[in-house]
């Protein structure tokens, strides 16, 4: 995986994976198993319990978030949301319910697998309010300055150029919009076989950063007020450790002062 196309290539096909098996492979995509050696394992790790929010669809929620990116959103009643890698629409259902009839949400999703998913999800429970479109979150097809909140959940970690990312976050925000985002990063310098192993890219570290390098990023992209509103630490059980890495790596890993953490940002476009 040398180039940023391929990695991008492996996530789409993972989460493509996850759309058309959901119930199989729920939960395995983000810190999860590779399906291939372990069909029956299931690992949430990161994962947060949404069952209690007004708006969750249990179809919709495929265990693979990192956080409650919507809890710390600052969403009110008629914004206009944009949902970043909205998989099945766990977390355009549950914006929903905040902005309510008066509101827009908007989902955009490289797999076309999730975007039919997510479809018959809001379908289903017959919202008018909620539109899934396909697309690369690298190069949005919105236009300029038509987006509230911008949310996301455990997605940027999985594609390598965040600077391209925030950038467009930036621009499709209105002025004074804001976004709030739960992703992965790292602390520490991992072992670089740890980073470049195929699986483990496709599950919870993927082209995550360091955590300075991604407030940078935000930073450099021209928001403002910038706020770490929540940190989690990630342990990845043993059992997925195996799975995908060699027992000399995983020592290596081991021994390192380094860690692997959820955080939920905001920031705003002044």
């Amino acid at each position: 995986m040398n180039t940023n196309e391929e990695k991008k290539a492996l996530v789409k096909q993972r989460y493509s994976e996850l759309a058309l098996s959901a119930d199989e492979l729920k939960g395995k995509c983000c810190c999860g198993t590779n399906p291939a050696i372990s069909p029956k394992k299931v690992f949430t790790i990161m994962s947060e319990d949404y069952s209690g929010l007004k708006g969750y669809e249990v179809d919709a929620d495929l265990g693979v978030g990192c956080g409650l990116p919507t809890r710390y959103a600052g969403l009110k009643g008629g914004d206009t949301v944009l949902d970043l890698g909205s998989g099945a629409g766990n977390d355009c259902f549950i914006a929903r319910a905040e902005v309510g009839d008066t509101g827009k949400v908007i989902g955009i999703d490289f797999s076309p697998q999730m975007i039919e998913k997510a479809r018959k999800n809001a379908t289903k429970q017959g919202y008018t309010n909620v539109e899934f479109i396909e697309g690369d979150i690298e190069n949005m097809p919105l236009p300029d300055n038509s987006i509230d909140v911008v949310v996301s959940n455990c997605v940027l970690n999985l594609l390598p150029e965040k600077d391209e990312i925030f950038k467009e976050i930036y621009r499709v925000l209105n002025q004074g919009g804001h976004f709030c985002i739960s992703d992965v990063v790292l602390n520490g310098v991992f072992p670089k076989e740890f980073t470049d192993s195929a699986s483990m890219y496709a599950g919870c570290i993927a082209s995550a950063i360091q955590r300075e390098d991604y407030l940078g990023e935000i930073e450099k992209a021209g928001f403002k007020g910038i706020n770490v509103a929540r940190t989690k630490r990630v342990i990845i059980p043993d059992d997925v450790l195996e799975e995908h890495l060699d027992k000399a790596t995983i020592d290596k890993y081991k021994a390192g002062n380094v860690g692997i953490y959820s955080i939920t940002v905001t920031g705003i476009k002044n």
